[in-house]
């Protein structure tokens, strides 16, 4: 057959009115004297609440067993669900639907290797349990218990011991009429032989056990899967409308294989999966719109999606009818290489992809933390330097030429003006290059912050040099320390995840790194709006402020100088520890020396004579 070449314009290339997707990426917002009429004018459904999971070039092969090669499942695939919205994946059998919702929620067996990069609200951690939960797709209850008991007695297992009986019960049957049950609440779920309730009251029991805990992100693999038209979409609207119960506002992502045109009408988003490729991501509003643009046009009178999956099904190598003039009938897997390459160069992926950035938060708090954990942690390679000072300082000291005042005051104001050069140099050079906020004073800060920080490093390596006077010995103590309060500082683990005893209170208050941090979040992300529009074509805008408080989860009772102030007052009390505790040290050697030397056996010298030897004239043997 001979191959058909189609035009490259107008197919290959999508532009679409794009009322749904962002305008401008996080970069080129900043904030002006609009700032506070744009937010009046926010919906009041906001898209920093709830949980916003992306993401980005995701690939999953199977293990090669020495027989057969790797294989990929998916290939590259980039997108975002969005709180308060329904993502639907479809696709053909076998193109990777139940693939990708197993990744996305962690579910991937070992057989499998996946790479790419998975965030939760800008942040690569772990579904932890109650704010994830997932619907399989085969409902698997206890045949013997009414509604009303499989939920409640879910709920006595699922809830934390905080809550009282009444008060599970209370949520079990709140959920239950969520889902639309209250009028099965008394009838057994029956089975095998067993009258019970209808395949699609089962599967919203197992929905209803799985958001017992209220989860904000919820997973469901085919719920339609062997319902009939009618209960497929009494089911899925029960799903739909999960987006809003509760006051809160789920991201709901499920696996769907041919839903009816009522059903696809609930969808928001809409993944169009071939063979492991995206062939369309965005609203499902306006999936037709782009196969008509390609050239596959959906018919009068038929279910978009049944002509978005025989379009895609390459299963039976039919040929497909175009819209375009003179093309006639083209082979199936044609028509998804058309669509997947018109996909890729598209606007629209584009836009997915600046949406998933602003999603995913970075451009800036990574970057910030990056550069005050490793320019600061870099610092103890000087520590050598400070034992060798420990001893010159220990040997005049001796000799009566200064007192432990005057070496402190003189340590500390003869570091500064190296510590300012090491500051600013590397401070011009990682602020503008990647667009931070413009401004002398942003950079003044970022710089005073910088400055104080590896004036806190020194300090602390100085109070290590004065207990601990081994280089490697040192070393280790002082990175120990770094370490530990690099971790608590609230970029690796948000600051209301770390656990509260000993790790939160006192340790991450303690850490300088926190109020490092957290000031240079404060100067950066205070002053900026920034711009989304969303799946329904309604304005959305989310403020600086609000990152700080909602993902960053910033204390933004006081301002950023006030961090700054905190980290002027740690040099000062560090400076004085170390003084108290040269102080200490010099008061208790001269206690503790003569004691260790009391507390040590005596030492018995044994004088051996060799028995060949010939004594002495005088001697008596």
């Amino acid at each position: 057959m001979a191959s058909l070449c189609l035009p490259s314009s107008g197919c290959c290339e999508i532009k679409t009115s794009s009322e749904y997707v962002l305008q401008r990426t996080v970069q080129d917002i900043e904030a002006n004297t609009t700032t506070l009429e744009m937010m009046m004018k926010r919906e009041k459904e906001d898209e920093v609440d709830g949980t916003c999971l992306t993401w980005k070039d995701i690939w999953v092969n199977t293990i090669s067993n020495g027989k057969n090669g790797s294989k990929s499942i998916l290939q590259g695939l980039t997108g975002y669900a969005k709180p308060g919205q329904l993502l639907a994946i479809m696709g053909p059998s076998g193109c990777g639907k139940s693939t990708l919702l197993d990744t996305l929620a962690g579910r991937l067996g070992s057989n499998t290797r996946q790479t790419g990069e998975i965030l939760i609200n800008g942040h690569k951690q772990e579904l932890s349990y109650g704010t994830s939960a997932y619907v399989t797709q085969d409902d698997t209850l206890l045949t013997t218990l009414t509604v009303r008991e499989a939920v409640f007695y879910s709920a006595q297992l699922q809830l934390p011991n905080t809550m009282s009986k009444e008060e599970k019960k209370e949520r079990a049957d709140i959920t239950i009429k969520e889902m639309g049950l209250q009028d099965a609440m008394n009838t057994r779920i029956g089975g095998w032989g067993v009258k019970g309730i209808s395949g699609g009251q089962k599967r919203r029991v197992s929905i209803c056990i799985e958001i017992l805990t209220r989860p904000r992100l919820l997973f469901l693999d085919e719920p339609t899967s062997g319902l009939d038209s009618a209960a497929s979409y009494y089911v899925m609207k029960r799903i739909a409308t999960l987006d809003h119960k509760d006051g809160i506002r789920r991201t709901i992502i499920t696996s769907i294989h041919q839903p009816s045109t009522e059903v696809f009408q609930l969808f928001h988003n809409l993944c169009l999966l071939s063979s492991g490729r995206t062939v369309y991501f965005g609203p499902a509003s306006t999936a037709c719109e782009f196969f008509a643009l390609n050239g596959f046009p959906c018919p009068p009178l038929q279910n978009p999606s049944d002509h978005l999956l025989k379009t895609i099904n390459k299963d039976f190598d039919q040929d497909i009818e175009t819209g375009l003039a003179g093309t006639g009938t083209i082979p199936t897997e044609k028509a998804i290489c058309i669509l997947v390459s018109s996909y890729k160069s598209s606007e629209m992926r584009q836009d997915v992809q600046n949406e998933v950035a602003v999603l995913s938060n970075k451009n800036r708090g990574s970057l910030l933390s990056f550069i005050a954990g490793f320019l600061t942690f870099m610092s103890i390679g000087g520590f050598p330097s400070f034992v060798e000072d420990m001893k010159v300082f220990q040997r005049e000291r001796q000799n009566g030429h200064y007192g432990v005042i005057a070496y402190v005051i003189g340590n500390t104001f003869s570091s500064i003006p190296f510590i300012l050069l090491v500051t600013i140099i590397p401070a011009a050079i990682t602020y503008y290059l990647p667009g931070l906020q413009k401004g002398f004073e942003h950079f003044l800060y970022f710089a005073s912050v910088l400055f104080s920080s590896l004036m806190l490093v020194e300090s602390l390596m100085m109070i290590v040099a004065s207990i601990v006077p081994n280089y490697l010995m040192g070393i280790i103590t002082g990175a120990g320390i770094q370490g530990i309060m690099i971790l608590v500082g609230g970029f690796f683990k948000l600051p209301h995840e770390i656990p509260k005893p000993f790790w939160r209170y006192p340790l991450h208050y303690v850490a300088f790194h926190t109020y490092g941090f957290e000031g240079l979040f404060k100067n950066e992300y205070e002053g900026l709006i920034f711009s989304t529009k969303n799946g329904q074509g309604t304005n959305g805008y989310i403020s600086g402020e609000e990152v700080l408080r909602d993902i960053w989860q910033s204390n933004m009772s006081y301002s950023k100088w006030v961090d700054l102030a905190i980290l002027l007052g740690m040099i000062v009390l560090y400076r004085v520890l170390f003084l108290v505790i040269i102080k200490i040290t010099e008061k208790v050697k001269p206690i503790i020396g003569p004691l260790l030397s009391c507390m040590s056996p005596n030492t018995t010298i044994h004088v051996v004579e060799k028995p060949d030897a010939t004594p002495l004239d005088g001697q008596v043997v």
